[in-house]
């Protein structure tokens, strides 16, 4: 079993990135071969600081590692040291039909945020189905707003074995019945961790680098804490009982705490007695608890460039080896030597 994901290095990794990706992707390397990637190229649609974007991708690499991915285990690699993946995108392109990414939700909803439409940002979702159709993945682990990133690869996988693949049929991808070929591109299936496909931000939107609500894994600590602190809360008094309806602070309590420990905090916050302040308090003790070893571990890795180069080419390598098998099958289909 395949696993791949990645996570785009646009901006610094917060705890939305880590309990809606991070943390199930440390998991899963135990479970298949999981390849994992930090999403350089795709970052270019709003990074256009080359300087930054080098630091983005270099912090992407450390946050992975010091939160417990196992380069021994996993395949941890840029996506910008694997160019098969933009051979890929082309030839995927010329069979991806134009009504699928007027559609795509990414988009739109960039476009309803005033974003510039322009072809990176339109095309997004064929870069994103090549990363994953290039390694042959089983299945990617997304978050709820991606799933219609995988199913538009799976359908253009289709169409391009379709075309490319005699004997391909839809109803048999692996060509287990008498006549049937196996298709050059492997169909992905998703794989969503329901209980925490969103975390909340700071001001109770979902917690996102495009909206400046994030609590950073590895940001300085006095801004952690001005972060925490300034968890947008209503006005119940002190000896009120909270709501829990659409409550940031009550939601992070509950992502980051333990069961039993969150249990208690749960009892006291709906029978009222303790202020906003002495949860915000507890949370941010609960972040240093959490996140303390890896914030170490990170600045290990900052203090060693060239172990973390090493590591990265060496995911690279393993890496292309997969990508340039898949490869020479495309090229061979399509007629291009």
């Amino acid at each position: 079993m395949r696993i791949l994901s990645g996570v785009q290095s646009s901006g610094r990794l917060h705890i939305g990135n880590y309990y809606g990706a991070l943390r199930q992707f440390v998991h899963l390397q135990d479970e298949g071969e999981a390849y994992y990637f930090i999403a350089n190229y795709h970052s270019l649609t709003t990074v256009r600081d080359a300087k930054l974007a080098e630091e983005l991708t270099r912090e992407a690499a450390m946050a992975y590692l010091s939160l417990g991915l196992d380069p021994k285990k996993a395949v941890l690699f840029r996506q910008s040291d694997v160019r098969e993946v933009l051979e890929l995108y082309w030839i995927l392109g010329t069979v991806v039909p134009m009504a699928n990414l007027e559609r795509a939700h990414s988009y739109k909803d960039k476009l309803d945020r005033g974003i510039s439409p322009d072809f990176g940002l339109f095309a997004y979702p064929v870069l994103m189905a090549a990363d994953i159709l290039l390694y042959s993945a089983d299945f990617v682990p997304v978050g709820k707003d991606q799933i219609q990133h995988i199913e538009f690869a799976r359908d253009w996988a289709v169409k391009f074995n379709m075309t490319y693949v005699p004997g391909y049929d839809p109803q048999d991808p692996e060509g287990k019945e008498k006549g049937h070929a196996p298709g050059i591109l492997k169909l992905p299936a998703a794989r969503v961790q329901e209980s925490t496909a969103t975390v909340p931000g700071v001001d109770g939107q979902k917690m996102s680098k495009s909206y400046g609500n994030t609590i950073e894994l590895f940001g300085d600590e006095k801004e952690i804490k001005k972060r925490i602190m300034g968890i947008k809360t209503d006005s119940t008094p002190v000896e009120a009982p909270k709501p829990t309806e659409n409550v940031p602070l009550y939601d992070l309590l509950k992502l980051m705490l333990p069961e039993q420990r969150f249990q208690e905090v749960d009892a006291s916050w709906r029978a009222g007695g303790k202020g906003y302040g002495e949860y915000k308090k507890l949370l941010l003790e609960a972040f240093h608890e959490t996140f303390g070893p890896a914030r170490k571990r990170y600045e290990e890795f900052k203090s060693d460039p060239a172990e973390l180069e090493r590591i990265l080419q060496d995911g690279a390598e393993r890496a292309r080896a997969e990508a340039s098998q898949l490869m020479k099958r495309v090229r061979s289909a399509v007629g291009v030597p």
